[in-house]
């Protein structure tokens, strides 16, 4: 950074944001100054946080509360929130800040104080989002663990559903028990947190019957209809997440969902063959689209038609690392080219208003001149 650029500033814990934790890769769970003026790092820290925070970041200038003066604005009746922005403002005027890029996150209240200070801010989601972009070695491995878990999460559903028979009025059953969504969802959870990764309450469970999109399903699951299994695991070691989807029928497949499936995985390999350095999410998208429109079935980029839902009516994918969701955007708005150490979710899938949709989703990280898949299983529907 040059002399004269603006620093950079963050403000939170590092449980919530993840702008902060990618720059200082610890779980803290109060919110602290973090700032970058001429290339140096500070950090507003705590005498409780002062020796972690040295060392994973050995080269940064931290600012200990009582040094700004902690003890006695505890002692001089203003309340926690006024306290906490004066030894932020305290904190911003040691590191030298004058002007200074926030990301979106960055709490109101804290900027308002920092500017009624003299001090410019200018919010810039892009600028954060670049620093996060490239995964660092640690973040990778988190990312491998919570894959893994991920992993383990679906083969202990995709057992459930193993060993599930149909009952006459075609839900599923095990042991002579009604087969739930809650129930898989459940059992795949608690895989997922024995792997150091634990899976969030609203995993997706769900097949025609549950209901379509982000609906996380629950009740009763038939036999002979796609039952779509979506989850997404945070290794509790570095916070950085991973995300899959697999679909699966118990008994016979019906030709329509074969047909799903085919083009599916069409779309996915496509992806798989064109993910490299340079390729924006938007081209991506287009060749799964493209593969969709052409055997008859509308897409976001051709609109919906009397059902918005039935097609392919979402985007390709996403990035993902500090948050399940992140840059890069893998559809019609992707026009950001995707970079090496970029993690992609490639998740193409097609629904169908009387049948449901088949869904397949892997995780990528795009290396120098292609792709590695980090999922390893497999994508058979039957179980």
């Amino acid at each position: 950074m040059a002399a004269d650029a603006p620093a950079l500033l963050f403000y939170g814990d590092t449980e919530r944001s993840a702008a902060l934790r990618h720059e200082l890769p610890l779980a803290i769970g109060d919110p602290l100054l973090f700032g970058i003026v001429d290339g140096r790092r500070h950090v507003l820290t705590s005498i409780i946080e002062r020796e972690r925070i040295a060392a994973v970041v050995p080269d940064a200038e931290l600012h200990e509360l009582g040094e700004l003066g902690f003890h006695e604005l505890l002692e001089s009746g203003i309340s926690s929130t006024e306290l906490d922005l004066e030894l932020a403002s305290r904190a911003a005027a040691r590191m030298g800040v004058s002007e200074a890029i926030v990301d979106p996150e960055f709490p109101l209240l804290v900027a308002d104080r920092l500017r009624a200070d003299g001090i410019s801010l200018t919010a810039d989601a892009e600028t954060f989002e670049a620093r996060r972009r490239v995964k660092s070695a640690a973040e990778l491995e988190g990312i491998r663990r919570a894959q893994r878990a991920a992993e383990a999460g679906m083969a202990s559903a995709a057992g459930l559903l193993r060993r599930s028979v149909a009952d006459d009025g075609g839900t599923l059953t095990v042991d002579g028990d009604v087969l739930t969504a809650e129930a898989l969802r459940a059992a795949l959870r608690a895989a997922c947190a024995s792997q150091g990764a634990p899976a969030p309450p609203e995993v997706i469970v769900a097949s025609v019957r549950q209901g379509f999109g982000h609906e996380a399903g629950s009740g009763p699951l038939p036999t002979g209809l796609p039952i779509q299994v979506d989850v997404w695991p945070r290794d509790e070691r570095s916070g950085c997440w991973a995300d899959m989807t697999r679909t699966f029928v118990v008994g016979e497949v019906p030709e329509e969902v074969r047909a799903q499936e085919a083009l599916v995985r069409e779309a996915l390999e496509r992806a798989h063959e064109a993910t490299r350095p340079g390729v924006s999410g938007r081209e991506l998208h287009a060749l799964a689209c493209e593969v969709f429109e052409g055997a008859g079935h509308r897409t976001q980029r051709t609109g919906p038609g009397d059902d918005p839902s039935e097609g392919f009516q979402f985007s390709l994918g996403h990035g993902v690392g500090l948050q399940v969701h992140e840059a890069p955007s893998l559809g019609q708005s992707g026009h950001e080219v995707l970079v090496a150490g970029d993690v992609i979710a490639v998740e193409p899938g097609l629904w169908d208003r009387a049948l449901g949709g088949v869904r397949f989703e892997d995780l990528l990280l795009v290396t120098d001149d292609g792709c590695e898949t980090l999922t390893d299983y497999r994508y058979d529907l039957e179980p």
